[in-house]
């Protein structure tokens, strides 16, 4: 059975990551070998006989490697707290990846024949279209993108709101009105979070202002 060390002191987590942020690739290997007992913890809600208790501790690590490289010590909040986030985030990318595949089909899949009866594939109906594969890549990275963003950057009650107005997660879109009824509060205060939602994503997709 797996072990892991206990977490670092308050101190000792603050010595390595400030010598991880300056660049010190031992720090980081150590912050990551005595949080490894967290993402254990985080991938205990996601196992399932189905899946390799081994192989969700590499993703969850993937997250935590993420959170150590990107985590601010002047926001004064613990390693421990932002990590979470990062792991659970990447476990449940994983999590609408395999949903997402498994809907998905070949586009060499056969779907008949032609008038001479040669085999036609998906691939030939796809090829026909005016359609610029690039932009379609570019259009799904940014939809995974904006997934990512909702739950990283949104509280509960603005997901909620944007996943009925928008139709997320494959529900059917909503008026501000039906969502107020839904929700039992006022159109005009689902208006507010509504724009309040769509800002902080719109900030996220643009970035820091040049």
């Amino acid at each position: 059975m797996q072990t892991f060390k206990q977490p670092l002191s308050k101190e000792s987590e603050l010595y390595y990551l400030k010598r991880s942020r300056e660049g010190d690739l031992e720090a980081r290997n150590i912050l990551v070998e005595y949080n490894l007992r967290l993402v254990a913890h985080i991938v205990k809600k996601y196992n399932n006989f189905e899946r390799d208790t081994d192989d969700l501790i590499s993703i969850g690590t993937i997250g935590l490697i993420k959170a150590i490289n990107t985590y601010d010590i002047d926001k004064g909040s613990r390693l421990v707290t932002y990590a979470s986030r990062c792991i659970e985030n990447e476990l449940l990318m994983m999590l609408r990846q395999e949903r997402k595949c498994s809907r998905e089909f070949s586009l060499y899949e056969p779907i008949g024949t032609d008038k001479e009866g040669n085999e036609i594939n998906l691939l030939d109906i796809v090829e026909h279209e005016d359609t610029d594969i690039a932009e379609h890549v570019i259009l799904e990275d940014n939809i995974r993108q904006l997934y990512d963003i909702l739950e990283r950057q949104l509280d509960s009650r603005e997901i909620q709101v944007l996943t009925l107005r928008y139709g997320l997660f494959g529900k059917q879109p909503l008026t501000q009105r039906e969502v107020a009824k839904q929700m039992s509060i006022s159109r005009s205060y689902v208006s507010r979070i509504e724009k309040k939602a769509l800002l902080k994503l719109r900030r996220e997709f643009d970035g820091p202002a040049a």
